[in-house]
């Protein structure tokens, strides 16, 4: 089951595209905290706090772009 605050007129195609756009960005979290060290972080100030959640977010928008790249050369290939 599912809450949603969506109108009641909404098809069901676009609660389901609402669905997985959260579990995507889910585990992208995941894959940050496991991956990249986003909950490693131990400083004591918001800047610091910032500055490496950036850090870990463009490391992962790298890898994004890496995974995607040798995707679709393997891809290209076949």
């Amino acid at each position: 089951y599912y809450l949603a605050n969506l109108p009641a007129a909404t098809d069901l195609r676009t609660l389901a595209a609402t669905i997985k756009a959260r579990w995507i960005c889910e585990q992208a979290h995941q894959q940050l905290k496991e991956e990249l060290g986003l909950d490693h972080f131990e400083g004591r100030s918001w800047q610091g706090l910032h500055r490496h959640t950036l850090m870990t977010m463009i490391a992962y928008a790298f890898l994004q772009h890496r995974r995607l790249a040798h995707a679709a050369r393997k891809k290209k290939n076949q």
